[in-house]
């Protein structure tokens, strides 16, 4: 008589899943730690390295949220000085679609600018003297005077600089940075950012530094003003460092425990991220406290750089974080939706960011770390050249315009003291050389030494990328 014990159908289908589920996961978890291992090597992320020799190391993104007006800051347009008053011609606007704020006005009046221009540097540049800072350090700069997008509005408009798709979603060009190349400092995350505090203007929401459907590790950590720049982190109250060490320690078995069973992404993220906030326990004081930098930097940034979640501020604390490695800094500068009062709006705005952005420039060069960092200044679209609702002598407005508008790149492989692009003399359309939001970001991972084509991940079936199926890299702005 066999007394061997008889398999009911059941156990027999558990079995095998079983065994698929070890075999699979378990030929993946060898795959899962060769990544993870590359991944914590400085400077090595899921392309173990770059497509071709990189100029720049980390991107500095100074992004001016609600899209500030070109042609009263870098975009010199005299004609429309010569028309102010007078109905935007026809054979301009071409039967373009308008906003819903402006599109059923029945008068689009062309309104010049109220500011002086001047050319600064052997460059030339001309820049709006509402910006005598900047024009300081326009030998420094390359302006792209042709960027232009679809989106109309602002959410899908920032959601498409920042990750490649009006829709949300998608990770961000810092998640996408963080993904591919990995960190250069083990105890900071790769990707931070910084909003500035008690400004108004259009929501900046999370998933504009989120991850997509990356990892989470990827996701952009925010750094906020006040005692706990990164919330959570501290150990609460009665906890001490020692007592969190163990804590983490055995958490750590329990979850390989789990993991020699049934391996998941997901834990070793969890765990791979509670190791990390450990370490910045020591790490984030120490590059958050700015009382420590001589009072000539205070005074190169201004007189808001005391003030800590001040953009000033934040333009310190991201040379802080730049010096240390990290990756992808953003830092997001609301309030430039001028659809009225635009002369004190836009006054305003610059007053904030016009010192402390050039000082940011001047200060990564005195320190020899302009050549490696790509810094980045510019909104989500453009502004109108014709006056939103009524124009009267003092005051006007200007809606969006997604077909033409300005920004500028310093350091990291850009030629200095360059102009590429060109509107038309009203400013509403591109003359020559357009440059697609997709073509931009093309070129910011080229010059962190990506090909932005090979830079993917397999999603629901699909190989995704930053700029989605189409950008080209402009080359004739590379040094």
């Amino acid at each position: 008589m066999n007394n061997t014990p008889r398999c009911t159908g059941m156990e027999r289908a558990r079995s095998r899943r079983d065994f698929i589920q070890r075999f699979g996961m378990g030929l993946g978890g060898v795959a899962l730690t060769d990544l993870m291992r590359s991944e914590s090597v400085a400077g090595y992320g899921a392309l173990a390295g770059h497509h071709f020799a990189s100029k720049a190391k980390r991107v500095i993104f100074l992004f001016q949220s609600g899209a500030p007006s070109q042609m009263d800051l870098f975009d010199y347009k005299p004609l429309l000085n010569e028309r102010h008053g007078t109905q935007l011609p026809d054979s301009v606007r071409r039967g373009q679609r308008l906003t819903g704020m402006s599109g059923n006005q029945s008068s689009l009046p062309l309104v010049g600018s109220p500011f002086k221009f001047n050319r600064h540097g052997q460059s030339g540049a001309w820049i709006s003297d509402l910006l005598p800072h900047t024009a300081k350090v326009a030998d420094e700069l390359c302006f792209i005077k042709s960027m232009h997008t679809e989106a109309i509005n602002h959410g899908p408009g920032v959601t498409y600089v920042q990750t490649g798709s009006q829709f949300p979603g998608r990770p961000s060009m810092g998640a996408w940075l963080s993904y591919g190349l990995g960190a250069e400092n083990a105890n900071l995350p790769s990707f931070v950012v910084m909003v500035t505090k008690n400004k108004g203007g259009q929501p900046l929401v999370a998933r504009l530094w989120g991850s997509g459907f990356l990892p989470s590790k990827y996701q952009g950590v925010r750094f906020r003003s006040g005692k706990d720049p990164v919330l959570y982190l501290n150990n609460p109250d009665g906890l001490d460092s020692a007592s969190r060490r163990r804590m983490l320690d055995s958490l750590r078995r329990l979850h390989q425990i789990q993991l020699d069973t049934s391996p998941d992404p997901a834990i070793e993220a969890r765990i791979a991220q509670y190791e990390l906030a450990f370490r910045m326990q020591t790490s984030i004081p120490e590059v958050t406290d700015l009382s420590g930098e001589p009072d000539h930097v205070y005074e190169a940034y201004g007189k808001d750089a005391r003030n800590p979640g001040s953009f000033a501020a934040n333009c310190l604390l991201a040379r802080r974080l730049a010096e240390r490695g990290v990756r992808f800094i953003q830092l997001y500068h609301p309030g430039w939706d001028q659809h009225g009062g635009l002369v004190g709006g836009i006054t305003r705005q610059c007053r904030e960011t016009d010192q402390p952005s050039a000082a940011l420039v001047s200060d990564l060069k005195q320190r020899g770390l302009l050549e490696d960092t790509l810094v980045i200044w510019g909104g989500e679209f453009g502004r109108t050249n014709y006056c939103q609702g009524k124009l009267t002598r003092n005051s006007f407005g200007r809606d969006h315009h997604p077909r033409c508008f300005t920004l500028w790149m310093a350091g990291g492989g850009v030629k200095p003291g360059t102009t590429f692009g060109q509107t038309d003399d009203y400013c509403y359309n591109i003359a020559h050389d357009p440059v697609h939001l997709h073509d931009f970001q093309a070129t910011v991972l080229h010059l962190l030494g990506i090909d932005h084509e090979r830079l993917t991940y397999k999603y629901q079936g699909r190989y995704f990328r930053l700029t989605d199926v189409h950008g080209h890299v402009v080359n004739p702005i590379l040094a």
